[in-house]
């Protein structure tokens, strides 16, 4: 490993009894001081100190403040056993507080999310090489012996040796009882398998070598850069920043590629063992406490080169960061919206200017803050324009609903149906997107017109009719759908109004009674193995009819889609969201992108009111830079993101005169706002104006882009004390403003 930024000989020691300043993961909302053990510490080392009738995970941060009788203060318990944090996390771990406006032990608590990261890891059973041959050679056990020559003493879990030879649990099992292969056992946290830069390199096309070698070169060059990747739907983006990946592996530095999606990572793990002959470290909810404690200290130790993830990935403690992917760096759950508030692809960005790493942002519809970037000459910009090997782009149409004859309670058109009916005489796939999850978004009673809504929640319940149930959206909260009004008591009155995913496939068996129809919403996914084994399923031609809602826009690959249609395209056209317009364009680009990725071209059509709207239009027509351009122009008039800046500030409370009392207090003494030329607005009822039996108010602050807008809200929102049971959070650069 290379001595990067933050390396050992930057670091302050610290001799036995010394004073010094601790971080700890509790919210004190300061430092605290202890005695430096016996033996001493290094600045950054992790360390367990008594806080209280408790021990508690802490980083050392400095000397501490003295000024006090010594006597009193309580040495540190123990030096905890994993690498002292780096001082480049350290700086990215302050820097981003300060853009954030968070405090560093909030920041702390992300960088130490890995579970019993203070306690010594249990041990396992793992298989090595043994002496000699098997009795009888057979191609699976020559799969296997090959693995532990490949890794001469390196200790495979059983499971995992299986599944890096490809062989079924018997042949190994048979291999242990010749005494090949030999049982021992050692501690759970084990290096990964390495993995070997030059093992797979597939044939590139031309757009896309070119495009890898531009990527190669600037891993090679090192440094920090940032580079967008832009490339059509089904252009292979995956395989040439692969080969990024590959360049910072040669150079024995740790990459990073974050993905939006629990259910992308599956495809995504088989092609980087395809390519790199072995898997890399996972970093998502979806993956087991004792596999997080062993990538969190891997990481740290640099026993893992490669880590793919979800934006929490990003505060894991990389030894040596070389490279960061954000693959589909438009994709809005990359914005942690509760919690701490930021947003992954541009923490991703400061990270990697701290660590001297390069970053590829890859989308095929960019968000206008990386295309912005990228005209500005910040970011380098690349661009694949065809889809590799013989698959070509869809050709898309409208299909105007005004015109067609449509059935009550019916959101097919019959134009559709025509389409999908052709589709299933050829045997290929038709795809139907509704970006709405449930049976429908409401439920009325046609009696009295009372609309059933969250009991803690200023928010209509979603049926779900799949589980009998209705569901808000905003808390969790269910309960059984009832049979008489709620409000009135009329029984049979009640009435789903509009369409949900579940909805649109009840129409959809209706229509077509022979069809195999599946249905893709993230609240109908029962685990992430059951959402991998569906998706495989359907790539393989298990499906005539696809039903999904946004999930199926990322990534996935169904060779045997050919249409795609969009049932309600001008639903993302609605309300007053400053990013309306791009998110809808690239959502149903996205999904569009689906259709036609084989040989056989594909065809999508947009069921729409509003045929002649500005973003119909541009989707239909395919000028995306046109589009991002007249985007722009109408932001930059406007002073918004990304040539102006915004931060929105929510107070909650459950008492509303209390929340809106504080809330006029602020707007009053708005002095810190106005001294640097920011407007505010507000306060407001949010939009959803209770969460939880919070309600909630909203302010909106508008600076110019220069403006020092971190340190005006601090000195705003904190000028006094905030009541108690009242939170206030400020969002910098806010994607929603529900």
């Amino acid at each position: 490993m290379q001595n990067g930024p933050g390396s050992m000989t930057d670091r302050q020691y610290f001799d036995e009894g010394a004073l010094v300043s601790v971080l700890t993961v509790e919210p004190v909302g300061r430092f605290l001081d202890y005695l430096a053990p016996e033996g001493g510490v290094i600045d950054g080392a992790y360390v367990e100190v008594p806080l209280g009738p408790r021990k508690v995970l802490g980083v050392v941060w400095g000397p501490g403040e003295g000024g006090y009788d010594l006597a009193k203060v309580k040495p540190i318990a123990r030096i905890v056993d994993v690498p002292a944090m780096s001082m480049s996390m350290r700086e990215f771990l302050e820097r981003m507080g300060e853009y954030t406006i968070t405090s560093k032990t909030s920041m702390l608590r992300l960088a130490t999310r890995a579970p019993g990261l203070m306690v010594p890891p249990g041990m396992q059973k793992v298989l090595r090489r043994g002496i000699g041959e098997p009795d009888r050679m057979t191609d699976a056990r020559r799969r296997v012996l090959a693995v532990l020559d490949d890794h001469p003493g390196m200790g495979f879990r059983p499971g995992e040796l299986s599944a890096l030879a490809g062989v079924t649990s018997s042949v190994v099992t048979g291999l242990v009882k010749q005494g090949i292969v030999v049982e021992g056992a050692e501690p759970k946290d084990q290096p990964y398998v390495r993995m070997d830069p030059d093992y797979g390199a597939k044939d590139l096309s031309d757009d896309q070598g070119g495009a890898a070698a531009e990527l190669v070169a600037r891993v090679a060059k090192g440094g920090y850069a940032t580079t967008l990747l832009k490339g059509v739907t089904g252009s292979g983006k995956t395989e040439v920043y692969l080969e990024a990946v590959a360049e910072t592996l040669r150079k024995g530095r740790q990459a990073l590629v974050l993905l939006p999606e629990i259910a992308l990572t599956v495809e995504f793990l088989n092609r980087v063992e395809d390519r790199f002959g072995a898997r890399p470290a996972e970093w998502h909810s979806g993956v087991t406490m004792g596999e997080r404690r062993r990538c969190w200290k891997m990481v740290a130790e640099g026993g893992a080169q490669l880590v793919v993830g979800a934006r929490s990935a990003l505060f894991l403690p990389f030894q040596d960061l070389g490279l960061i992917v954000v693959d589909e760096e438009h994709d809005g759950s990359y914005k942690q919206e509760d919690g701490v508030l930021y947003h992954a692809r541009d923490m991703a960005v400061l990270r990697a200017s701290i660590d001297q790493a390069q970053v590829v942002l890859a989308s095929a519809t960019p968000s206008l803050e990386s295309w912005a970037n990228a005209e500005a000459g910040k970011y380098h910009r690349i661009d694949l324009t065809e889809r590799f090997g013989a698959a070509e782009m869809p050709d898309m149409a409208a299909i105007d609903m005004r015109d067609e004859p449509m059935e009550v309670n019916r959101w097919i058109s019959p134009t559709m149906v025509d389409e999908i009916t052709r589709r299933m005489a050829d045997g290929e796939q038709s795809l139907l997107f509704l970006n709405r999850r449930g049976f429908a978004p409401l439920t009325l009673c046609r009696a009295c017109g009372h609309q059933i809504g969250c009991d803690d929640c200023d928010a209509r319940m979603v049926e779900h009719r799949f589980i009998k149930r209705l569901v808000c959206h905003q808390c969790g909260a269910s309960k059984p759908i009832p049979e008489t009004c709620p409000s009135c008591g009329v029984e049979g009155k009640l009435a789903p109004i509009g369409p949900g995913v579940e909805r649109l496939a009840e129409e959809t068996a209706e229509r077509f009674p022979d069809a195999r129809i599946a249905i893709l919403s993230s609240d109908l996914a029962d685990s992430a193995r059951a959402l991998k084994a569906r998706i495989e399923e359907i790539a393989s031609g298990g499906a005539d009819i696809i039903i999904g809602t946004q999930m199926v826009a990322k990534g996935h690959n169904f060779p045997h889609l050919t249409l795609v249609g969009v049932v309600d395209a001008d639903l993302g056209l609605q309300g007053g969201d400053l990013r309306a317009a791009e998110k809808c364009f690239q959502l149903i680009r996205q999904v569009a992108g689906r259709a036609g990725r084989v040989e056989k071209k594909g065809q999508v059509y947009l069921q729409t009111h509003q045929p002649d709207h500005p973003v119909i239009k541009a989707i239909l027509g395919g000028d995306e830079e046109g589009f991002w351009k007249a985007e722009a122009e109408a932001r930059h008039r406007a002073g918004a993101p990304p040539y102006g800046r915004m931060a929105g500030i929510i107070l909650s409370g459950p008492d509303e005169a209390a929340v809106y009392e504080h809330a006029r207090m602020l707007a009053r003494n708005a002095g810190a706002l106005t001294q640097i030329g920011a407007q505010l607005f507000g306060p407001a009822a949010a939009p959803i104006a209770r969460i939880r039996g919070r309600h909630r108010v909203r302010l909106l602050v508008k600076a110019d882009k220069g403006a020092p807008l971190q340190a005006a809200l601090r000195k705003w929102a904190y000028q006094a004390k905030i009541p108690p049971k009242i939170r206030l959070s400020i969002d910098i650069d806010p994607q929603s403003f529900y």
